[in-house]
């Protein structure tokens, strides 16, 4: 017995509760630790085989195939990506390797075809050309599988597949790019043409009135002008000297004369040349005397065939002075046809004179919208030239090509699972769980263990302490107790390894779960 009790430190009371709670702390170390152990030996290995391709750029420049060939590569691979990545592609490529066997018919096909999009990784490589953009070099495809041999073939298969693609999508490209602009400059000539046509229309419908013909316009109505102002000239002369023959011809008549139509007739002439001076061919005063004069000139014509010439054929002056006033008449008879028509003549040029300034307008409008096309035409033509270009160059190999440096290998080490990480993070997991629970049921005791205890909880004095008597009896009871724990451990132990072995077995959803990283 003793009547005191010294002061326990934190290493004994903490050596004490693992004496108290050994066996459970043993029991959830165990069951992790096997669990890890069986889990970690039973997992299928992942292989993972990569292949480098080459992105050999075009051998021509830019400038001479144009931007048809310069387009965006990372553009380009995701659209192939996509492409290789579709339903009947991958499905495709399973049914061919005999990928994802499923013998209890549990999978969908969406479901393999969905695993193996997980299982492709694309990789670029990025590098700077001599412009200063940065482009992709290389690209690197990989396909993760349990097989090594399967996994290097599924991936040569598929670079082999980026490789046929990208060179068909090129053609494909240059050959639509070339016939489309082919097209395009076919339909922009026919417009160029039936343009030219227009200009040309516009042109012969229109003459003089155009602004590079205003000079030759306004020469010939200057020139128009003099023959007229020449002719109305001659005209007054012969007027004068019709006057005058009139006049002799009245002095030299008979009585009489004053009736005689002859002098009417010259008089009325006159009176229609002094009214065609001031009045047009329509004013009704010339209408009226030009109708005297018609009536006149047919009562003479009637006269001269039932009787001589009122004049006489005897009197020679009368008959010199009505043949001098006949050619003069005629004279002017043609100086006034010869008048109108310069008339007429000069109010077209006029008018070409006066439409010359809207006639330039239009003349420019469809001059524009032809100079428009014309150069559309030569820029198509141009963008076309360079597709030919582009095109040839793809038909001799010039363009930009994907050549597989390296090819996939089988491999020969797994990329997952990791097996020393998972059985080291199970050996942490396994300790921190066992002193996790031995702490939590320990400090949820209320029983007394030390005199430490029983002070700390009661104010009353201890006074003596008795230690435990321990008999034969019970140091075989223990051991028994201790023999069936350990048995009941081992087995508990090596049933949960067992478990979690055929769990893990092929399992790799599992695998991928456990295992981060750039598949994962």
């Amino acid at each position: 017995m003793q009547n005191a009790a010294q002061t326990t430190s934190p290493l004994e009371a903490a050596l004490a509760v693992w004496h108290r709670r050994k066996w459970l702390g043993l029991l959830a170390f165990a069951i992790p630790l096997a669990a890890t152990a069986g889990m970690t030996r039973s997992l299928p290995d992942l292989y993972a085989a990569p292949a480098t391709v080459l992105v050999e750029h075009q051998q021509v420049s830019d400038r001479l195939v144009g931007p048809s060939m310069a387009d965006e590569l990372e553009t380009r691979l995701q659209t192939i990506s996509q492409e290789i990545l579709s339903r009947a592609r991958l499905q495709q490529l399973i049914d061919r390797f005999g990928l994802y066997p499923d013998p209890k018919h549990q999978d969908t096909p969406e479901s393999r075809v969905e695993r193996m999009r997980r299982d492709i990784q694309l990789q670029f490589t990025a590098g700077r050309e001599s412009t200063g953009r940065d482009t992709t070099i290389a690209f690197t495809i990989s396909y993760r599988g349990q097989d090594p041999q399967t996994v290097a073939q599924v991936t040569n298969a598929l670079a082999a597949l980026y490789l046929e693609r990208n060179e068909s999508r090129r053609e494909q490209q240059t050959a639509s790019t070339v016939e489309f602009l082919q097209a395009q400059l076919d339909d922009l000539q026919q417009q160029l043409a039936a343009q030219e046509r227009l200009v040309n229309e516009f042109k012969a419908s229109h003459p003089g009135e155009l602004p590079e013909q205003q000079a030759a316009t306004l020469a010939a109505l200057q020139r128009l002008n003099a023959q007229l102002s020449l002719d109305l000239d001659r005209e007054q002369r012969l007027t004068h000297q019709r006057e005058e023959l009139v006049r002799q011809m009245t002095a030299s008549s008979t009585g009489g004369a004053s009736d005689d139509p002859m002098t009417q007739l010259a008089r009325l002439r006159q009176q229609l040349a002094d009214l065609r001076t001031r009045f047009t061919e329509e004013h009704p005063d010339v209408v009226r005397v030009k109708s005297q004069i018609a009536a006149l000139e047919r009562q003479l014509a009637d006269a001269k065939v039932h009787q001589s010439s009122p004049v006489g054929s005897t009197d020679p002056v009368a008959r010199q002075l009505q043949g001098e006033l006949t050619r003069v008449e005629t004279e002017l008879r043609t100086l006034r046809d010869e008048e109108q028509a310069l008339r007429r003549s000069i109010a077209d040029y006029e008018r070409r004179v006066e439409n010359a300034p809207r006639r330039g307008q239009e003349l420019q409008q469809i001059s524009a919208d032809y100079e428009a096309l014309k150069e559309r035409v030569q820029s198509v033509r141009r963008r076309y030239e360079d597709a030919q270009l582009a095109e040839r160059a793809e038909q001799g190999q010039g363009g930009e090509q994907f050549r597989i440096l390296d090819p996939a290998v089988p491999p020969t080490l797994p990329v997952a699972p990791n097996r020393f990480r998972l059985r080291l993070a199970g050996l942490l997991l396994s300790i921190a769980l066992a002193s996790g629970l031995v702490a939590l049921v320990d400090s949820r005791d209320t029983s007394f263990h030390t005199v430490d205890d029983l002070r700390a909880a009661n104010s009353a004095p201890v006074i003596v302490t008795i230690p435990p008597i321990v008999t034969r009896a019970d140091v075989w009871s223990r051991r028994w107790q201790f023999a069936l724990a350990s048995a009941a451990t081992v087995v508990g132990a090596a049933i949960i390894a067992i478990a979690a072995s055929h769990f893990a077995r092929g399992n790799e959803a599992l695998v991928r779960l456990l295992t981060p990283g750039r598949f994962f």
